[in-house]
């Protein structure tokens, strides 16, 4: 059976294998800060463990997680306020002109693929956060300055 493992700061997809006798973790993929199983992780473990059998939508539900935004002295809440302070940083400091003398045009398009994709995600949480109005009426207030 495979499971998330946490060692350090990251996390690691492993699985208990028996040998000899003795049970032995195989260590299947390393997920790093955030558990989280994308679709590469699984492309990359299925052709480097082909005969071993995963549940992946166990697997995946298993390391979902929720930051509660409720709680603003929580690590993850301050992590994720913390990286969306740098994005807005670095995103900031990103200039059209930059894109134009690129080395190739295939990074100049990767760059604007992600972020029409950032829009949309931003797009989407925004709406959900619309909907929920009433739990977050004051962070709304707060940001706009009322």
């Amino acid at each position: 059976m495979a499971f998330v493992r946490r060692k350090g700061n990251s996390f690691y997809l492993v699985h208990n294998v028996r040998r000899g006798g003795k049970v032995r973790q195989l260590h299947l993929a390393r997920l790093g800060e955030s558990a989280r199983i994308t679709d590469e992780v699984v492309r990359e473990v299925s052709k480097k463990h082909p005969f071993v059998d995963l549940n992946w939508r166990a697997l995946r539900a298993q390391t979902s997680q929720q930051v509660d935004l409720a709680d603003a002295s929580s690590p993850a809440t301050q992590k994720l306020v913390s990286n969306l302070r740098a994005l807005n940083l670095d995103l900031a400091d990103l200039f059209p002109p930059l894109l134009r003398i690129s080395e190739t045009p295939t990074v100049a398009r990767e760059l604007l693929v992600q972020l029409r994709l950032l829009q949309s995600t931003l797009q989407v949480k925004l709406h959900q956060f619309d909907r929920k109005r009433g739990r977050f009426s004051n962070a709304t207030l707060r940001m706009h300055g009322r």
